[in-house]
């Protein structure tokens, strides 16, 4: 069985919209020479680079981005999906902008990504500070999730789902996260970690196809999960336990 680990990267490896530890990216590299890594971001390349610098991502096995839209290895474009968003669908995102009671505005508020765009109500050039604010906004009025509902309800063939701190990820049904599954056969054992990892999440349609999803809070919370299920998976290796469990693990201190 061959184990193969899949990292989202925005508040999984690294904080919202930051650059990756320093500490826990030497720590990363080292465990990415020992391991096969796949990175799934709904980000671009340049901003996953950015993030987690170029040495990581030409290092793993795969970078997917944009939820899979944009495949990357040894930064070489290995597969991408072209599409544009629909006239009728950007109306939608700019009455919700005009509707939303979030005074802030920062611009960039619909970001085209490849096979996908991002909006955001405070908008893409938002600052760490702007960002957070939103954030806590919207966990008080779940104003994400409404527009992801209403949009949903008017767009079927399109999926709408919460992503970052401020964003939401649309793109068509079926080319999000979960296509990048199609890439493993049934002898890898598939290992995600995400921090979106619940309906409505930009984590969650993968999480239900891999065989061990992992919710965490934080990049530290990732690095603690992943020398946590390091040592498990290698307990039950050794003594010859096929694990193939479907599971969530959460630890919330």
């Amino acid at each position: 069985m061959n184990k193969r680990w899949l990292f989202d990267v925005d508040g999984t490896l690294t904080s919202p919209r930051e650059q990756i530890d320093l500490e826990f990216k030497i720590w990363f590299l080292e465990f990415i020479c020992n391991n096969s890594v796949h990175l799934v971001t709904g980000s671009d390349y340049p901003k996953t680079i950015e993030q987690l610098g170029e040495t990581i991502c030409e290092t793993v096995d795969a970078v997917y981005c944009c939820s899979g839209n944009d495949k990357r290895i040894r930064g070489v474009t290995i597969r991408k999906f072209n599409w544009r968003l629909p006239d009728m669908a950007s109306i939608f995102l700019k009455l919700a902008l005009v509707d939303s009671p979030y005074s802030v505005r920062t611009g960039n508020h619909i970001e085209k990504r490849q096979g996908s765009i991002n909006f955001s109500v405070v908008g893409r050039n938002a600052n760490l500070e702007q960002r957070k604010h939103y954030f806590q906004y919207d966990k008080r009025t779940r104003e994400r999730q409404k527009i992801v509902d209403e949009f949903q309800e008017v767009f079927p063939d399109l999926d709408a789902v919460i992503g970052g701190e401020t964003g939401i990820d649309i793109y068509p049904s079926g080319k999000d996260k979960s296509q990048v599954i199609s890439d493993f056969s049934v002898n890898d054992h598939t290992i995600f970690f995400g921090d979106k990892i619940f309906p409505g999440g930009n984590d969650y349609t993968l999480s239900l196809l891999v065989d061990s999803a992992i919710q965490v809070d934080g990049w530290k919370d990732t690095w603690d999960k992943i020398r946590l299920v390091e040592d498990i998976m290698e307990e039950m290796y050794e003594n010859s336990v096929f694990f193939s469990i479907y599971c969530y693990v959460f630890f919330l201190f």
